[in-house]
């Protein structure tokens, strides 16, 4: 590339190299942008310049904010990075925090900066933590003040991470503070296109994160393709959902979307089927996004709240059951717009309109992208032959520094990990994961991390752990235990394992079902053989 803003090049160092990159499709008018641009600004200032300031852009419990005073918090932040904090183009910015007007705010401001976003779940660990920052040597850390402890557990294995401040804190030196004493006023960082933007962490099915790298053009396609042609968004649209910020599922879905549209969004921090519900009647949401197990749960309930305002919901994260689908057509009239995207290509390729959906489909590639199944030799499918999915379009697969680039990228493709497969028109229908990732209530768990966890507990001798099916989350991770001599597998050591678990990784991770065995099954080289776990937490037939 002849131009980059970035002073601190390490992202750009560490990206795949270019024969290993997929082929990118730009086919369509609306993806090909200025060799210069910022995406935060385009979000923003260029909302502004439209003449949408006075627009509500979140929605909260505790009031709402307009596009110019988002910009100007945003801005904010900027300064306070640039001006107090010494970020230069191109440092990575750890973010830490929930659903909230803050969080939103510090990613763009982040943006809007030059600097990296590298945004993280609230649940995540001190552990995990360090493994992302180690990966990306990340400089600088924002972060609301209640999740601190975990950051600050991390610290000391953290020797890039030299700068840190919180959010909602009325100290000196807090986030809050510096910004209040701040004019509002920034001039962007002339990044280009192809700068990075964002990284975001995925777990593989080792459990080690992989980092997805995100330039800002990626962002905008993002917004510009699905939420144009399937979801249809409209500047009086109102959005509501459950996916974390720190996900692209939810940094599209829960803030870009509605921004790049002049619509707004509902933020709230912790979500429950109920709330959920509550929420949409509350703020007259227009637009819902979730997991399917919020639905199935959902469709139970709904008629106890007014949704008449709701017009579109959209469910990604795990394959949508049909069953799902039609309990919440009859309970709201809706049909849900499924979708599948990956961390990797930023954002959903497969979807559908509420008109064109076919049962049991997924649905079909959004204009902008191809998408095919591939034999093992890498051969397209014929119509109704289960192969490996793989797609291609304006984004894709550049992994930070790992050598997995070469089984997500072949041949230009982004293999997915994923078995569907195609029927004559066009249209996909998933079949199961190709790897040994759990996808639980739209978590991707991935069971050897479980398994470290595990082995961490004294009285583990053994383990392995595997996705079993569930009726209310689809897929549960269920462990297989060698316990060491002396110990007894009784329900106070499954909870006792359990509660282990959570306070080692994520919460959501722990598993939901373990059983006490004898020995694993295993290869007479002793590797763990994972498909006859599956077939025993499948159960008889």
């Amino acid at each position: 590339m002849a131009y980059t803003a970035h002073v601190d090049t390490f992202a750009r160092d560490n990206l795949p190299p270019r024969e290993l990159w997929p082929e990118f499709l730009f086919e369509r008018p609306e993806v090909r942008y200025p060799e210069r641009v910022n995406c935060a600004a385009e979000l923003l200032d260029a909302a502004v310049a439209r003449g949408w300031g006075g627009r509500t852009a979140i929605r909260a419990a505790d009031g709402e904010c307009t596009y110019l005073q988002l910009m100007a918090q945003a801005n904010r932040i900027a300064a306070v990075l640039v001006e107090d904090l010494g970020l230069v183009p191109g440092n990575r910015v750890l973010l830490r925090g929930p659903n909230n007007p803050m969080m939103a705010a510090c990613w763009l401001g982040v943006v809007k900066a030059g600097g990296i976003a590298v945004a993280t779940m609230p649940l995540l660990r001190a552990k995990e933590l360090t493994d992302i920052v180690t990966k990306a040597e990340v400089t600088h850390a924002l972060c609301d003040r209640r999740l601190a402890a975990d950051l600050e557990a991390a610290l000391p294995a953290c020797p890039t991470l030299k700068t840190v401040r919180y959010w909602y804190d009325d100290g000196r030196d807090a986030l809050d503070t510096l910004a209040a004493a701040k004019s509002g006023e920034f001039a962007n960082c002339p990044t280009a296109r192809d700068d990075v933007a964002l990284i975001a962490f995925t777990s593989g099915t080792t459990g080690k994160p992989k980092g997805t790298v995100h330039f800002h053009r990626d962002v905008l396609a993002m917004c510009d393709l699905f939420p144009r042609s399937c979801l249809r968004v409209a500047a009086d649209d109102v959005f509501c959902g459950t996916p974390p910020l720190a996900f692209t599922f939810g940094l599209g879905g829960m803030l870009c979307f509605p921004l790049r549209a002049g619509a707004s969004t509902v933020l709230v921090e912790r979500l429950t089927p109920e709330k959920l519900l509550e929420t949409i009647e509350a703020f007259r949401a227009t637009v819902c996004i979730t997991a399917p197990t919020f639905y199935r749960q959902m469709a139970a309930i709904a008629g106890r709240y007014d949704l008449s305002s709701l017009t579109r919901c959209v469910s990604a994260g795990e394959a949508l059951p049909d069953a799902t689908r039609q309990a919440f057509k009859a309970a709201t009239g809706i049909e849900i717009i499924d979708g599948i995207g990956s961390t990797e290509m930023i954002h959903i390729f497969i979807s559908h309109t509420p008109e064109t959906v076919r049962r049991g489909a997924t649905g079909y590639a959004v204009p902008g992208y191809r998408a095919t199944v591939l034999d093992e030799a890498g051969n397209p499918c014929p119509p109704g032959v289960v192969g490996r999915l793989a797609v291609k379009g304006p984004t894709g697969c550049r992994y930070l520094a790992d050598e997995r680039q070469r089984n997500y990228v072949q041949n230009g493709w982004n293999v997915t990990g994923d078995a569907y497969l195609m029927d004559a028109d066009g249209y996909f229908h998933y079949q199961a994961r190709t790897d040994d990732m759990i996808i639980s209530a739209g978590y991707n768990i991935a069971g050897p991390e479980v398994e470290g966890a595990l082995l961490a507990h004294e009285a583990v001798a053994e383990c392995g752990v595997v996705a079993a099916p569930d009726e209310e989350r689809g897929q549960i991770p269920k462990a297989y235990v060698v316990l060491k001599p002396g110990y007894r597998g009784d329900a106070a050591l499954v909870k006792s394992l359990q509660d282990f678990v959570k306070a080692t990784i994520a919460p959501y991770k722990y598993p939901r079902a373990i059983e006490f065995v004898d020995a694993l099954p295993r290869t007479e080289t002793g590797k763990l053989q994972r498909f006859k776990l599956r077939e025993m937490a499948r159960g008889p037939g």
